[in-house]
C-alpha cells in the first residue's frame, strides 16, 4: 500500500524559510521520480518541481525556481523541498506525488498534503 506523508509546513514570514518532507513507503522509492504539487487556496493544482529516481536532475517550476530546492535520500525513503525567499504566493497546501507529474488537471492528491502559509 502507498503511503505519502508530508510534514514541515507552518506559518512563516515573507522571506523566511522551511523545509518539507515527505516520507514514503509501500513502493521502491528508489525507482521512481517524485514530484512536489502545491494548491492555493482557491485555485488549482499547481506543479513545483520534480525529480529524477537518482535525484541527479531537477526541475523547477518559473514561480519557484531560484527559492526552492528538490532533493531526496533514497537510503531513507524520503523527498525534502527546501524553500526558501518565501512570499506571500506561495501559501498553498503542498503535496509529493510518486512519479513525474507535472500536468496536473485531473489529479487528485493520493496523501493530506502539508500547510504553507506566509504571511506577516
Amino acid at each position: 500500500q502507498v503511503e505519502l506523508v508530508e510534514s514541515g509546513g507552518g506559518l512563516v514570514q515573507p522571506g523566511g524559510s522551511l523545509r518539507l518532507s515527505c516520507a514514503v513507503s509501500g513502493f521502491t522509492f528508489s525507482f521512481y521520480w517524485m514530484t512536489w504539487v502545491r494548491q492555493a487556496p482557491g485555485k488549482g493544482l499547481e506543479w513545483v518541481s520534480d525529480i529524477t529516481s537518482t535525484g541527479g536532475s531537477t526541475s523547477y517550476a518559473d514561480s519557484v525556481r531560484g527559492r526552492f530546492t528538490i532533493s531526496r535520500d533514497n537510503a531513507k525513503s524520503t523527498l525534502y523541498l527546501q524553500m526558501n525567499s518565501l512570499k506571500p504566493e506561495d501559501t498553498a497546501v503542498y503535496y509529493c506525488a510518486k512519479g513525474k507529474q507535472r500536468e496536473t488537471t485531473g489529479w487528485v492528491p493520493k496523501s493530506q498534503g502539508t500547510q504553507v502559509t506566509v504571511s506577516s
